[in-house]
């Protein structure tokens, strides 16, 4: 039990040290807009560091690919349009529970706007009990809850190209209803209402270089960058990254931009290139010049400045930064993919977007994936819609989890297994005597 009385005395330091922080972070931004102004007079040859001296810098910055004191307003996004969405959750393995296992729950998410179409909103539970799926991990020293975590990133993009691939069909039914005009409005709603992906199509898809009669979107919660891959092995690493992009070449196929919408971005890549703007040094080669200093380096006067905070006081309610390519080490796997991003102010934040490179290099799919997610986190009131329905969809409560369990105990039982239940310190933990 918490003890808010000793609590509250700690709370007073706390909030000292807060006040010092903030006092702090004034002095950074004033710094950092000092440094952006001056920057953007000589991004060339700063863009020209960066790519030259990459490999010799101390930190990843971001290479921007638009001028720096560009600032642009997003679009009003088309009455008609269609938003799809997944997120992930799951029950973890333990060795005190009936069986050793996990499962993942991918929340499915449709969002038809201006088209009078049912929506999706719904979950995909797998559960994982093989040896194969449980144990193939720890030839490379990774543990079974972070393979499970990686194998749900995997579900969760899989799926998501499915539901691309479902609209791109649903959407080519409604083209040649409309033309042969021989059904009823309710016929079709129907249609939509009862479509499975393993259901045969009634009409001929549109050929995959069509597009879908209105934009889509396609949003994941969180960066597309998946930094937890730069450590794995190069086998593991071949398990997880594949499906992923080819469910991102299944969107791109289809012409639906895919965005990562990252709240509350803790990311510093952007400041880190202003990091070229406060080097002393005629070249910026970290490891000769300043190998021996440490945290006292003269570039890292913006430390921890974060980007989010910086683009708050650059942008109006509406508006986004300049496009910059992301430089993670990670991304040199991606291929066609690299990953683009731009801050935006949605109003009541000012959130990362993040977009593969076939969509920041087409001006039509970067307009309508930026549009688009506005939209979303104005009818979301603060937060995208679809991916706060996607959570709720795939979240793994506590009655869910122990009505998981209890059916597999029940299936154990009837499979004539004996001794079924958790272990000794499982049960007493759920139940006090005090």
């Amino acid at each position: 039990m918490l003890d808010l009385t000793k609590l509250a005395q700690q709370m007073q330091g706390m909030s000292q040290q807060l006040t010092l922080e903030a006092t702090a972070t004034r002095q950074r931004l004033e710094l950092a807009e000092k440094l952006l102004s001056h920057a953007f007079s000589r991004q060339n040859k700063l863009t020209t560091h960066q790519q030259t001296w990459h490999d010799r810098l101390s930190f990843t910055a971001a290479e921007p690919v638009e001028p720096l004191n560009l600032r642009i307003a997003i679009p009003v996004p088309p009455a008609a349009h269609t938003v799809i969405a997944t997120d992930g959750s799951q029950i973890a393995p333990s060795h005190h529970e009936i069986a050793y296992c996990y499962l993942i729950n991918v929340g499915r998410i449709i969002l038809h706007y201006g088209q009078n179409r049912l929506p999706l909103l719904d979950s995909l539970p797998e559960v994982f009990y093989r040896p194969e799926d449980l144990y193939i991990s720890r030839q490379w020293g990774i543990r079974t809850e972070e393979w499970m975590g990686f194998r749900r990133t995997v579900s969760e993009a899989v799926v998501l190209g499915e539901l691309g691939e479902r609209i791109k069909d649903e959407g080519g039914g409604m083209r040649d209803e409309k033309r042969q005009n021989r059904e009823t409005r309710n016929q079709r709603v129907e249609a939509v209402a009862s479509f499975h992906p393993s259901s045969p199509i009634p009409h001929p898809p549109p050929h995959p270089s069509s597009p879908i009669p209105h934009p889509s979107l396609a949003m994941v919660d969180g960066s597309l960058i998946h930094w937890f891959l730069e450590p794995l092995p190069g086998e593991a690493r071949d398990r997880i990254l594949p499906p992923v992009l080819a469910a991102w070449d299944q969107l791109r196929t289809n012409r639906i931009p895919l965005v990562g919408y990252v709240s509350a971005s803790r990311s510093g890549e952007m400041v880190n290139f202003l990091r070229l703007q406060a080097c002393p040094y005629d070249t910026p080669d970290c490891m000769t010049h300043c190998s021996n200093q440490g945290d006292r380096s003269p570039c890292q006067v913006l430390d921890p400045l974060k980007d989010a905070a910086l683009w708050a006081t650059q942008l109006e309610p509406g508006q986004r930064s300049p496009l910059w390519r992301s430089s993670a080490r990670i991304l040199d796997l991606y291929g066609d993919h690299r990953i683009y991003f731009c801050y935006v102010h949605v109003g009541t934040e000012v959130a990362r977007i993040e977009f593969p490179a076939w969509v920041a290099e087409d001006a039509d799919l970067l307009d309508a994936a930026l549009s688009l997610t506005l939209a979303q986190v104005q009818k979301g009131y603060g937060y995208p819609v679809a991916l706060a329905e996607a959570h709720n969809q795939a979240v793994v409560r506590g009655g869910d989890r122990a009505r998981f369990f209890a059916l597999l105990e029940q299936q154990m039982i009837r499979a004539g297994l004996r001794n079924v239940g958790t272990s000794y310190k499982e049960a007493r933990k759920r139940g006090s005597i005090a």
